[in-house]
């Protein structure tokens, strides 16, 4: 047995687009493992366009915005489990950039409310969905980002969006507790080089700025936020509840590297 020994347990992934996601990281790497695992997608194009990815594994639909769906996911995944789940891992975002950058006073109300409730609030409708699914001991794991106090302007209203969610998972801990032993963690993650960042206005930059905070001058990888996520669903981390693992290489505490601060100020150099 692994350290993890997550062998034989049940999981429920949430957010797989493509194999850059890091839902897919995770479950993935939840089955070499040895867990069973099984994954909720937003449609049936999305299914469809992941066929050779997921193939052999069980992919059932769920659009978090649509009133019904989460209820129907639960008695398909009721069904298709035949037994408790031992954790859920909520990797689900999504804002609408489609006008393109626009100053924070400028949101749209329409964008904000859609973008938190797909975003964060999706996570408390899940929780509740499948409450009556959960092992006593289950753990939910959610993708936040490494920095809250940050005001990057090409992230716009995602910022306090994540705070919510953020805020959400800890409430959500407490919440369970008065009745099970149900953990819910965040893993506030770094930049990532994902398809779903790809979309984000002037991202490129901000990833091969933030690289060069790293302590160790190389971005963070999708696996090594994966992996941390593992250790959240395993119960090796079982003292761990409505906290948030930073998981970002060091750049949240390297803001005055020489060599940043040499680039910004003398530039022509």
């Amino acid at each position: 047995m692994s350290f993890l020994a997550l062998e034989g347990k049940t999981f429920l992934v949430f957010g797989v687009a493509n194999r850059r996601s890091v839902a897919w990281a995770v479950g993935r790497s939840l089955e070499e493992e040895g867990a069973r695992v099984l994954y909720s997608v937003r449609s049936e194009e999305r299914r469809r366009s992941l066929e050779a990815l997921l193939k052999g594994r069980t992919v059932l639909l769920c659009d978090v915005e649509r009133e019904g769906e989460l209820a129907r996911l639960a008695s398909e995944v009721a069904a298709a489990a035949a037994c408790p789940l031992d954790g859920i891992v909520h990797s689900i975002a999504f804002a609408n950039y489609s006008e393109g950058l626009q100053p924070f006073h400028a949101t749209k109300r329409s964008d904000f409310l859609q973008a938190a409730g797909v975003s964060a609030f999706s996570l408390v409708e899940i929780a509740n969905a499948f409450s009556g699914q959960l092992a006593r001991d289950a753990s939910v794991v959610t993708i936040g980002i490494s920095s809250l106090l940050v005001t990057p302007d090409n992230y716009g209203y995602m910022g306090p969006i994540k705070a919510a969610l953020d805020s959400s998972s800890r409430f959500l801990a407490k919440s369970f507790s008065a009745h099970s032993e149900v953990r819910f963690n965040v893993v506030g993650s770094g930049p990532l080089k994902t398809s779903a960042s790809a979309g984000i206005p002037g991202y490129l930059e901000s990833y091969l700025f933030a690289e060069k905070l790293t302590f160790r001058k190389r971005n963070l990888e999708t696996q090594e936020v994966a992996n941390t996520v593992l250790f959240l669903l395993s119960r090796r981390s079982s003292g761990i509840n409505g906290a948030t693992l930073t998981v970002d290489a060091g750049l949240g505490s390297n803001m005055f590297d020489k060599d940043v601060i040499r680039l910004a100020m003398r530039p022509e150099r």
